[in-house]
C-alpha cells in the first residue's frame, strides 16, 4: 500500500513531461514542417505527425530505405508526385511493388492517358466503349493491347535470355525503358526508366501475378526454348535477404521500411530478416524503422495491417522498432503521403547520394553466402526430421459421469 502514492506522483511526473496539446492558429503562411509540427496533436493526424518524423529519422540516421508499395499506386500517379522524387533525392534505396505498377507506367510513356473517370457511371456501359477502369481512374483498352506488344518486344532481346532475378529483369527493362525515353524526347520518366538511372532495385515478389509476366507466358508459348528468358525465385528472395545483411554490415548499419499499402510487397521486404536469423541463423535484429500508411484493420488477422509489435514477434522488426520507432498511419496512401513528402522535401537537408544497391547485389550475395558457408555444418542438422520427435501427448482424462437414480 505504501507504493501506490509513489507509483501515483510518478504517473503524474510522467504525464506532466508529456506534450501540451495546444495547437497554434493556422494563418497559411506557415511552412509544412511548421503545420506538421503543431497542427496535428491527435487521432490520425498525431499519427501523421509521428510518421512524419520517422520519415525524417530515416534519412537523417542514414539508414537504408527499403519502400514497398501495394495497390494501384502508378496509375494513381503516385510514382509521379512522390516516388520518383523521393529516388532522385536518394532518400530510397530499394523498392518494392507489383508487376502492375511497373506494366501500367507505361501507357503514359507510349502516348496513353489515364484519365478521371465516375465510378458511377456504369460498367456495363464502359466496357461496351472499351474504358478499362480502377476506381475512378480510366483508360482504352488499346493502351493495354498497345503495352503488351512494347514488353512482347523488349522481352525478346537478347540481353534478357538467360535465367534471373526480378531486380536483374527490371534493371534491363528500365535500362530499355530509359533508351525509348530519350529518343521520344519524354519529360516525365517511367518508375522503370528512373529506378535504372539511380541503381534502385525493384523487387516483385509476386511477379507471375502481373501483365508484365502474362506476356512472357506469350512469349513461351508462342517461341519455345527460344525464350531463354526465365524468373529465379529462389535466388530473387536470398537477393533480398542479402542486400539487407549487406545494409547491416555496411553503410550506417541501420534499415527502415516504409510501407504503402500492404499486400505482397510488405511482407517479401519484411521476410528477409527471418529468412536470415530464422531459416540460415545469420543474426538480424530486425528493421530500425516501420512506417505503415494503411487502411486496413489490425484485428483481422490480415497480414496487410499487422503492427510492428506483431511483426517483431516474427523476428521481422527490432524491438528499438517496437518501442519508438514505429507508426502505423490508419489512412488512404493518397489521401496523405503526398503532404508528407511535401513536407519532407521541403527541407533541403532531406537529401543524399543515392546507395545504388543494385550495384552491391553480387557483393552482397557473396558476403551471405560466407556467413551460411560457416554455418553449413550446423544448418544441415536442420535437413532432417522424423515423426519420432512428436511428443507423445497423454489422452485427455475422461469427462466425469453423472449417475441419475
Amino acid at each position: 500500500m505504501k507504493t501506490a502514492p509513489n507509483h501515483r506522483t510518478r504517473l503524474r511526473r510522467g504525464y506532466e513531461k508529456s506534450r501540451r496539446v495546444d495547437p497554434k492558429p493556422i494563418t497559411g503562411k506557415e511552412s509544412p514542417l511548421e503545420l506538421l509540427e503543431h497542427a496535428f496533436p491527435a487521432y490520425v493526424g498525431r499519427q501523421e505527425r509521428t510518421g512524419f518524423q520517422l520519415m525524417r529519422r530515416s534519412v537523417s540516421e542514414n539508414c537504408s530505405i527499403f519502400l514497398t508499395m501495394s495497390g494501384a499506386m502508378t496509375p494513381a500517379g503516385l510514382h509521379q508526385s512522390c516516388i520518383i522524387p523521393l529516388i532522385e533525392r536518394g532518400i530510397v534505396s530499394s523498392l518494392t511493388t507489383t508487376g502492375a505498377n511497373l506494366y501500367h507506367d507505361a501507357h503514359r510513356i507510349i502516348g496513353h492517358a489515364i484519365r478521371e473517370v465516375n465510378p458511377d457511371a456504369g460498367d456495363i456501359a464502359l466496357r461496351l466503349a472499351r474504358i478499362i477502369r480502377i476506381y475512378d481512374l480510366g483508360f482504352w483498352e488499346e493502351a493495354l493491347l498497345d503495352t503488351d506488344r512494347l514488353f512482347s518486344a523488349i522481352l525478346r532481346r537478347e540481353e534478357l535470355q538467360r535465367r534471373m532475378t526480378t531486380p536483374e529483369l527490371h534493371y534491363e527493362l528500365g535500362r530499355a525503358f530509359d533508351a525509348i525515353e530519350r529518343e521520344l524526347g519524354s519529360k516525365r520518366r517511367s518508375l522503370l526508366s528512373t529506378c535504372y538511372r539511380y541503381g534502385v532495385p525493384i523487387f516483385v515478389g509476386a511477379v507471375q501475378d502481373g501483365s508484365i509476366f502474362l506476356n512472357i507466358v506469350k512469349l513461351k508459348r508462342l517461341l519455345g526454348d527460344e525464350l531463354k528468358l526465365e524468373i529465379d525465385i529462389t535466388e530473387d528472395v536470398y537477393q533480398m535477404a542479402a542486400l539487407q545483411y549487406w545494409c547491416r554490415q555496411n553503410l550506417s548499419k541501420k534499415l527502415a521500411v516504409w510501407i504503402l499499402g500492404g499486400g505482397v510487397p510488405k511482407n517479401y521486404t519484411l521476410q528477409g530478416e527471418p529468412l536470415l536469423d530464422q531459416i540460415f541463423t545469420v543474426p538480424a535484429r530486425g528493421f530500425d524503422i516501420d512506417v505503415q500508411f494503411c487502411v486496413d484493420p489490425v484485428d483481422n488477422g490480415a497480414l496487410s495491417s499487422c503492427p510492428a509489435g506483431e511483426g517483431h514477434t516474427w523476428g521481422k522488426v527490432s524491438v528499438e522498432a517496437v518501442e519508438a520507432g514505429s507508426m502505423y498511419v490508419h489512412t488512404d496512401v493518397t489521401a496523405v503521403f503526398p503532404w508528407l513528402v511535401h513536407a519532407l522535401l521541403s527541407d533541403p537537408k532531406m537529401k543524399r547520394k543515392p546507395f545504388r544497391l543494385i550495384d552491391k547485389l553480387p557483393e552482397a550475395v557473396k558476403l551471405l553466402d560466407q556467413a551460411i558457408a560457416r554455418r553449413r555444418k550446423e544448418l544441415m542438422k536442420t535437413l532432417e526430421w522424423s515423426v519420432d520427435e512428436v511428443p507423445q501427448k497423454p489422452h485427455p482424462p475422461e469427462e466425469p459421469r453423472i449417475f441419475v437414480r
